[in-house]
């Protein structure tokens, strides 16, 4: 469904894209060609696009390498604990879109192809793995504006701000919501209302649309123990898709690029559900559980976030639907880093979010130390697009 925008023309407050760095460029292609002979001798290919730099300020990524470059982006993402399996990124190239109508049919497209199914109680039998997917849309142009999609992510829960100075739904996304509503949108006032998209077009505006429910996977979450757990009524979508931050290959500038992998556990059950600025759900459930929690040293809050996060790995694994636990993970990405130091490269990694926020020290990511370098290809989030993602489309 769409809902047309309040205004018919784009947001003033563009972040100006600069001309290509031929350096940067040319150090972007000598590692893609080197690490893929197939492609080829790189020097020809190299003529062409300073060429190209020199004539418009830019230059065209062939297929290959676009899909390599994505590649190599989530390889370079030192936030990103689940980068054992970079390779596997499948890249769909959606250069050509220009319209918002096609920008949403291409998403739609894109979490379904991601989570292979809809919303519902009880997901299909023939789900299973989430696929990790990048879908690259059109390069931005030297001084010219671009289209982008607001969200944060392609699939974020509405936040309700209460007269009484409470929140229905998620409160980080209070003032997202409230800029959508500002834009026509209304939703169901409940705690698990998908938000709809914002896409922007310079031809365009701002345009809204509703997400089908065939592409948005959602997980009921109950207990294996519990059953009162269950009557919570509590929910999370399958497919983390980050929409709002650019991928940068070889000095291009990709300002919409959605892009997911799966869940691992505590990003849902000891941050999005737990969190005190978030759904801060961990009183809820000490209180069903019957903790005393009238002083910290019962370690109430630790007790409840081990069942909420049991609570979620559950039931992911009960749908058929693909998550990971955060020892799991943690022993994937040491050896992602052996991998990487065998093939002689650097492994740019954040320890405040390579380490999991629940039972960090029982992982093997925790006493290590690690390098925090600002390797190319890359994902970036500018000033801009946060502001859109908070709800302040003026802001720039």
């Amino acid at each position: 469904m769409n809902v047309p925008g309040y205004r018919d023309q784009p947001t003033e407050a563009w972040d100006p894209i600069a001309p290509v760095d031929p350096g940067e460029a040319e150090d972007f292609l000598r590692r893609c060609y080197t690490e893929n002979p197939r492609l080829g001798p790189v020097e020809p290919r190299l003529a062409v696009v300073r060429a190209q730099i020199a004539a418009t300020g830019g230059y065209v990524h062939t297929t290959d390498e676009l899909t390599y470059g994505a590649k190599m982006a989530w390889r370079n993402a030192s936030r990103c604990i689940g980068r054992l399996y970079w390779r596997s990124l499948v890249v769909l190239d959606r250069r050509r879109a220009r319209t918002a109508d096609e920008i949403f049919s291409l998403l739609v497209a894109h979490l379904q192809f991601a989570g292979g199914g809809g919303r519902g109680t009880e997901p299909p039998k023939a789900l299973g793995a989430i696929r990790p997917v990048i879908s690259v849309f059109a390069a931005a142009q030297p001084g010219q504006p671009y289209a982008r999609v607001w969200n944060e992510q392609l699939i974020r829960y509405a936040g309700y701000r209460q007269a009484g100075g409470g929140c229905v739904g998620d409160p980080r996304q209070v003032g997202f919501t409230a800029a959508m509503q500002g834009l026509g949108w209304r939703g169901k006032g409940e705690a698990f209302d998908v938000l709809p998209l914002a896409i922007e077009t310079p031809a365009e505006g701002v345009r809204l649309y509703e997400l089908p429910d065939r592409a948005v996977l959602e997980v009921p979450l109950s207990h294996p123990e519990y059953g009162w757990f269950a009557e919570l009524g509590l929910r999370w979508h399958a497919v983390p898709a980050i929409a709002n931050m650019r991928l940068t290959v070889g000095g291009v500038q990709y300002p919409l690029a959605p892009f997911n992998g799966w869940y691992m556990s505590t990003e849902v059950g000891a941050r999005n559900l737990a969190d005190a600025d978030r759904y801060d759900l961990l009183p809820v459930v000490a209180d069903r559980l019957g903790l005393d929690v009238s002083r910290e040293s019962t370690l109430w809050r630790d007790r409840a976030l081990v069942e909420l996060n049991r609570a979620v790995l559950f039931s992911f694994e009960r749908a058929g639907v693909k998550m990971s636990d955060h020892h799991t993970e943690s022993a994937r990405f040491v050896a992602h880093l052996r991998n990487e130091e065998k093939a002689g490269r650097p492994v740019p990694a954040d320890w405040t979010w390579i380490v999991p926020p629940m039972s960090g020290a029982l992982t093997p990511v925790f006493h290590r130390y690690y390098a925090e370098m600002d390797l190319r290809p890359a994902f970036y989030l500018d000033d801009d697009a946060a502001s859109l993602a908070r709800g302040c489309p003026h802001a720039g």
